[in-house]
């Protein structure tokens, strides 16, 4: 019975995680990983919890329980990082991230003595590189994606006109953020347990904003100056790292500095290339046949494989080869630009503009539209049956063609719905215009 009551409560949590847009697909292995983040009756309680943040009274009364009693539970949560506390209109607030970017990362950010982090790092490598289902889900389904590939900013042309947007350069960022927190590489020190670790730096993991304080707080990061991050970035830069950050304009949370034989999201590219897991720079490299001496140091340092030695097609010199770059699969990171001796590879911008939303809300909404779960936004306390009814309906709806969701907005007699349709219907035309 208490083992029954045990894989409910694990159930009941992996059901939560999935209402939100970054899910996380069932699996024994997922269940393990829980387990070891998560106590029984605190997966219990976090199954509980809204989508949207909300405050010590709300979790209150989600679980019948004191106020204060829950702001201890809260805190408890946060100071290991499975929640995140922010600041919100002199009110404390609380999220429940995804596990990515998320809590999966937040359990090995530092080091730790109250979890195994090698059995941890296990499961997570079995989970996540072998079944290949939670990193599809991550970065291959819907069109909007978590990250984005930011520009490698010395490989930039000082004097091409090639016009750089604030929010493309990963310098502007942390010159930018209210908070800078630094961490291990999560990736790179999971992949350390298993000993498959490279020997790029480790401590180099970058959180920003908001998140950087909850993290900060709780010690699970550690702050630093605008001037410490920037020569971070710079060590970066000297290791031929390729900077993977928040999908957004503003407010950014995270700048992760990934090599391409750990880091997940260089794996996601390097994978699925042609599905685009990873929105790219808006730029491209650009080969100069003539100029290009075909030695090859542009293939070492790619982390996804877009770039190949060909032939020259030089009826002089028949084993001469050249740089070819697949424009499809490249990230336009420009590591590859920076590490030609030979001066052959410049940055150009990408004949179509690369959409990035504006902030985390507007990605989310994107995610969730594309992923079907919006309906899980809107009605966000499912613990009330008329929600999960409403939840129910309108996630069906959204799934029907244009003509057929009128029809059942008008079999309704709803306004309410009426809105949220022509709201949905008016997102999707500013997504096919932007596009």
């Amino acid at each position: 019975m208490a083992h029954q009551h045990l894989k409910n409560a694990y159930h009941r949590l992996v059901e939560r995680i999935n209402l939100f847009p970054q899910g996380a697909p069932p699996s024994e292995l997922l269940h393990g990983i829980l387990r070891m983040l998560f106590s029984e009756k605190e997966a219990e309680l976090v199954s509980l919890l809204p989508i949207r943040p909300f405050d010590a009274r709300k979790a209150a009364a989600v679980w019948k329980t004191g106020e204060r009693q829950a702001e201890a539970i809260l805190a408890g949560l946060a100071s290991r990082g499975v929640l995140l506390d922010v600041e919100e209109n002199g009110n404390r607030v609380y999220i429940l991230p995804p596990p990515m970017a998320g809590f999966f990362e937040f359990s090995m950010m530092r080091l730790r003595t109250d979890l195994d982090q090698k059995a941890l790092s296990e499961l997570y490598y079995q989970y996540i590189n072998v079944e290949e289902d939670f990193i599809k889900a991550l970065f291959v389904a819907g069109e909007t994606q978590l990250g984005r590939a930011l520009v490698h900013e010395p490989a930039l042309p000082a004097d091409s006109g090639l016009h750089v947007l604030d929010y493309e350069r990963a310098s502007r960022i942390i010159e930018t953020a209210s908070h800078i927190g630094i961490a291990l590489c999560y990736c790179r020190h999971k992949m350390g347990h298993l000993g498959k670790a490279c020997d790029a730096p480790m401590d180099i993991c970058m959180t920003f904003n908001r998140a950087a304080d909850s993290l900060i707080r709780h010690g699970i990061v550690r702050p630093v100056t605008v001037s410490e991050c920037m020569g971070l970035l710079e060590r970066a830069y000297e290791h031929n790292l390729v900077q993977f950050g928040e999908n957004v304009q503003r407010r950014v949370s995270f700048i992760c500095n990934c090599c391409g034989c750990c880091c997940e999201a260089m794996t996601a590219a390097r994978k699925f290339a042609h599905l685009h897991p990873v929105h790219t720079t808006n730029f491209l490299p650009v080969v100069d046949g003539d100029a290009c001496t075909g030695c090859g140091r542009c293939v070492e340092v790619c982390p996804i494989g877009a770039v190949a030695l060909v032939s020259a097609a030089d009826p002089k010199k028949r084993t001469k080869r050249r740089a070819l770059v697949d424009g499809d699969a490249c990230l336009g990171c420009g590591v590859c630009v920076r590490n030609c001796k030979a001066g052959a590879m410049t940055l150009e911008r990408r004949p179509e503009r690369v959409i990035t939303p504006v902030d985390s809300a507007r990605r989310l909404l994107l995610m969730a539209v594309e992923r079907g779960k919006l309906q899980n936004l809107i009605f966000d306390t499912h613990a009330l049956r008329s929600h999960r009814i409403m939840a129910s309906i309108l996630g069906a709806i959204l799934k029907l063609p244009p003509v057929k969701r009128a029809l059942a907005s008008r079999q309704m007699n709803s306004r309410y719905l009426d809105r949220l349709i022509d709201r949905y219907d008016e997102y999707r035309l500013a997504e096919r215009i932007e596009a």
